[in-house]
């Protein structure tokens, strides 16, 4: 904590340790037949963007989908963005050749290695999958270019992540650096989309267009997810 003088003011800058909640429990998942054990919070701040150590509505959504699909990804090296845990990378290694999984946050990327490292070692130790982790901000160019040097077999991008309206930009900016990168027909990004407001749904569509993308709705997706509705899209380049 740290204190600064503002005139007569006194101000309290808090720093990331004080919002910090690293008592984890063991969660069990269940996505078709697939059964997934996980670390996780119930609620985390959403101070210094610590909402990663939850499980979204958006991950339940997207591994719904996944399951009932494993088609999707059969022989696909999978990159996801906003991993958090890892709920829907690590299920997805039960399909695909190999996943990578990032996130932003230190102390998410904590948890989410401590996940994969359960879950290779006590669940599922003979999986062929390749599980990897790297931190990616989205929109920062040098670590999409990073890892598209270090992983030149990615063929399709997946996410799932709780929107604030603040990320859906730096988010298409990073989906649209990666396809064009790739180039035209090599990779696909499927978005697991809850709405909470019209404002955003409308932004969502917006900022694919302004990026030069295709979104469409993946037809049979659109359902419920607690008391939010839910779409899964795929995004491609024009």
């Amino acid at each position: 904590m740290n204190r600064e003088e503002d005139g007569d003011d006194e101000v309290v800058c808090l720093d990331e340790s004080f919002f910090i909640n690293d008592d984890y429990q063991l969660t069990t998942f269940t996505f078709g037949s697939q059964v997934l054990h996980l670390f996780c919070l119930q609620s985390a701040s959403t101070d210094f963007d610590l909402t990663g150590q939850l499980v979204w509505p958006g991950a339940m959504l997207m591994n719904d989908y996944l399951s009932k699909n494993p088609d999707v990804l059969q022989a696909s090296s999978i990159l996801e963005l906003g991993s958090g845990v890892g709920v829907t990378g690590i299920l997805c290694s039960r399909f695909c050749r190999e996943v990578l999984l990032t996130d932003h946050n230190e102390e998410v990327l904590k948890i989410l290695k401590k996940n994969i490292e359960h879950h290779t070692s006590s669940e599922n130790p003979n999986s062929d999958a390749g599980l990897a982790v790297e931190k990616l901000e989205w929109g920062n160019s040098d670590q999409i270019n990073k890892i598209i040097q270090k992983y030149p077999d990615m063929t399709l991008l997946s996410i799932l992540c709780c929107f604030q309206q603040s990320s859906i930009s730096p988010l298409f900016d990073t989906v649209e650096q990666f396809l064009r990168l790739k180039g035209r027909g090599q990779c696909k990004f499927i978005l697991a989309y809850v709405s909470r407001a019209k404002s955003m749904d409308s932004m969502v569509l917006n900022e694919a267009t302004r990026h030069g993308l295709l979104i469409n709705e993946i037809v049979g997706t659109r359902s419920v997810v607690g008391n939010l509705e839910g779409v899964i899209f795929e995004v491609t380049l024009k």
